[in-house]
């Protein structure tokens, strides 16, 4: 918000939560963040804000199209140095504590660029009845930009990982959104055979630039594939532990769901929930626009990406008669492992009036998109159902 509004804020810790400062309220364009473009704000404190469903239509997913996901306060831009930026990497299981500046990274780490996959645990909140806590993301919460840094295991290889290592915890430079330093705003990670994958990397630019602020400038985790939660942004410190992480946000309901299905509005105990891993197959319609005007006797072109966690899609259907039938669209292999998959389709119509174009992906392991809202859990997550657009043929 200090970013938005071009000063810090002294008082923002009395702002009452959702409020538009007058400042933009005022101004004639709406309500924007810094270096983003047309991004839907859900909430301001803290900011997250997600990508219409159409501007997702890049293959390599550009900075100003990159949704924001915030647990609590980035830290003010203007007082990021990289130049003196560290990063620890310690732990118990650590063999040794050692701190790295970013030019340390570049120069001890052979540097790699890999386009990664990167969605929100809850992306899809919105649809869950009933309502499920938390931001009510639609479809736009995921992007896949190009990341480039050095390799986790690469790093933590070279601190030493002792033979108890069984997962590893992240520690970033955001602030709790209650002012309270002395707590955590989010700390979470992944276990070690994430950790140590080709993939999993220490990033410092996105698109062959600076990370953008939001996004975590200058340093952030990315491990594909997983809930972007697990991919921690201003990264300060790596902690290799001997057991399953617990740093916030790690228990109870947030970013777990649970175990067995239950009943939509249930209570679930903490100890039938399991923390979320590999994100379930999907897709996205990203042309045309929701909503569009066609006419009758011309072929439609429609495209958009597909993706399934750790695992690879294998086949994209399309349907214009609500799923009662499905024709086969094409479909590329990603530009890497843990990069979303591009795929493409022409549609006919056989009358005029609406009619909804519905996505469905389908995973390496023959797992299908729901047509319906999966699984009802307490936060909303992991709502993988079929991804619908409205056209109207005249």
């Amino acid at each position: 918000m200090s970013a938005a509004v071009g000063a810090t804020i002294p008082f923002a810790h009395l702002m009452p939560g959702g409020l538009i400062p007058a400042a933009l309220a005022q101004a004639t364009a709406p309500f924007a963040l810094p270096g983003k473009e047309d991004l839907i704000v859900l909430n301001d404190r803290p900011v997250n804000a997600e990508t219409p469903a159409h501007l997702l239509d890049d293959r390599i997913t550009p900075a100003k199209y990159l949704f924001v996901r915030n647990n609590g306060v980035p830290p003010f831009a203007a007082n990021i140095d990289p130049a003196t930026w560290t990063l620890e990497v310690s732990g118990e299981s650590a063999a040794r504590t050692m701190s790295f500046t970013i030019a340390d990274l570049k120069r001890l780490f052979r540097h790699y660029t890999y386009q990664l996959q990167i969605e929100c645990g809850g992306n899809g909140r919105g649809e869950f009845v009933p309502p499920a806590s938390g931001n009510q993301w639609a479809v736009g919460a995921v992007g896949c930009p190009e990341w480039t840094g050095v390799r986790l295991k690469d790093v933590l290889e070279h601190v030493g990982i002792r033979d108890d290592a069984v997962y590893i915890g992240y520690y970033g430079a955001d602030t709790h959104a209650s002012g309270d330093t002395s707590k955590a705003t989010i700390s979470r990670g992944v276990p070690m055979s994430k950790a140590l994958e080709n993939e999993s990397l220490i990033a410092w630019a996105m698109n062959g630039e600076d990370i953008p602020h939001m996004n975590g400038h200058p340093l952030r985790l990315v491990c594909g594939g997983w809930p972007a939660s697990v991919s921690g942004k201003w990264l300060k410190q790596i902690v290799v532990r001997n057991q399953v992480h617990d740093g916030e946000k790690m228990g109870g309901a947030s970013y777990r769901v649970p175990c067995k299905p239950v009943a939509p509005g249930s209570e679930v105990p903490d100890e039938d929930m399991c923390i979320i891993e590999s994100m379930p197959v999907k897709s996205v319609i990203t042309y045309p626009k929701s909503g569009i005007e066609h006419a009758l006797g011309g072929r439609l072109g429609v495209r958009g990406h597909a993706w399934a966690g750790d695992l690879s899609v294998k086949a994209v259907h399309v349907s214009t008669d609500f799923g009662a039938t499905w024709q086969k669209a094409r479909l590329e292999k990603p530009a890497n492992r843990l990069a979303w998959q591009h795929w493409n389709a022409e549609l006919d119509f056989p009358e005029a009036g609406y009619y909804e174009i519905w996505a469905r992906a389908t995973d390496s392991r023959g797992h299908a998109q729901p047509m319906v809202v999966p699984g009802w859990n307490p936060r909303g997550y992991l709502n993988n159902a079929c991804h619908r657009i409205a056209v109207q043929v005249a």
